[in-house]
């Protein structure tokens, strides 16, 4: 069958959507001449818009109730699966879309017209495990493995009139970024009053801290902002950007300091220096891939990765992670931006 039209259905989550940048880009050239749709949910969608190698031709957005519908009217010959889950490949078949393709996971391989076995290599990062997707399917995943993101020129103007009226001018001073909440659990966030200490550093070096995330890490940024001394200076846009705005922002920033979330797949496929702080999840698995330089923390206790939501125990593969380290590495990325 002769494919004009494809539909790559996005992953779910950010940081999935960043790491399968360059499977998309490899799909992007093998259908260089035919029309590729990208679909995604509404909080998902917006990164697409950005430069990236995997531009498509369109953006469907989608959503959970009318998603086969709107799959179905995209009038495509066939879909490519970035979802695991027996529902995309459910809904794919109910779209009546011709040509199915995915791994062969979660029972729905009859459901798929082409299935590809799951890869079998232990701690596979997923940048990988969505090459070999494609691999699997024949189309050449190329060379470069590396996700590349660069914000539009418009992305950039929004991001500065946010930050103008917060009181950040992002041609004149450095910016350190921080993305302290994380959508998986409480597990995987650093203690907010140590998160609070850096922020108190950075200040003091001369530096604009400004709190990124989703609403639901709102919490985790008044706990910041109470561990601080009165005065300290501090910019908090948690659950006040679109993702649009958190990219031009993270784009902007000289240094950034995250949990294992999608804001930093953000900064690392735009080449943003980062300091990025792991626990309960495999950094083997999840770990930032970009252009710019990158410090993984991680503690070796007995019981990571254990990748659970909350800790059962005392939180210790994050409460070893000291501020000094942290510290230590942020202000190394400072200073190579200040020299």
């Amino acid at each position: 069958m002769t494919i004009q039209r494809l539909i790559v259905r996005a992953p779910n989550w950010l940081g999935d959507a960043v790491m399968a940048l360059p499977a998309l880009a490899a799909v992007r050239r093998a259908f260089a001449e035919r029309t590729i749709v990208l679909a995604a949910h509404a909080g998902i969608a917006p990164l697409f818009q950005e430069q990236t190698s995997a531009a498509p031709d369109e953006i469907l957005v989608v959503d959970r109730q009318g998603e086969a519908a709107h799959l179905g009217g995209a009038k495509a010959d066939a879909i490519l699966l970035l979802p695991n889950s027996f529902r995309s490949a459910w809904v794919a078949r109910t779209a009546r879309i011709p040509e199915r393709w995915g791994y062969r996971a979660s029972g729905r391989n009859v459901l798929l017209t082409r299935g590809v076995a799951r890869p079998r290599t232990k701690h596979l990062h997923h940048v990988e495990y969505y090459r070999e997707l494609v691999r699997g399917l024949a189309i050449d995943p190329g060379q470069d493995a590396v996700p590349r993101l660069t914000a539009r020129w418009s992305t950039i103007d929004k991001a500065d009139a946010l930050l103008r009226k917060n009181g950040v001018d992002a041609a004149r001073e450095a910016i350190v970024g921080f993305a302290p909440g994380a959508a998986y659990g409480t597990a995987k966030r650093w203690p907010p009053e140590r998160v609070a200490m850096i922020v108190k550093a950075v200040e003091f070096c001369g530096a604009a801290p400004v709190l990124l995330g989703a609403v639901a890490d709102r919490d985790t940024g008044r706990a910041i902002e109470s561990a601080l001394p009165p005065g300290t200076r501090i910019v908090n846009l948690i659950g006040r950007t679109s993702l649009t705005e958190l990219v031009g922002v993270v784009a902007r920033c000289t240094a950034f300091v995250s949990n294992d979330s999608g804001a930093m797949h953000v900064a690392a496929a735009q080449g943003v220096p980062l300091t990025a702080i792991f626990g309960p999840t495999d950094e083997r698995v999840t770990s930032p891939i970009g252009a710019g330089p990158a410090d993984v923390l991680v503690r070796d206790v007995f019981c990571r990765p254990c990748l659970l939501r909350e800790c059962p125990i005392d939180h210790r593969c994050m409460k070893r992670i000291d501020v000094d380290t942290v510290c230590q590495s942020v202000t190394k990325h400072l200073a190579t931006h200040l020299e």
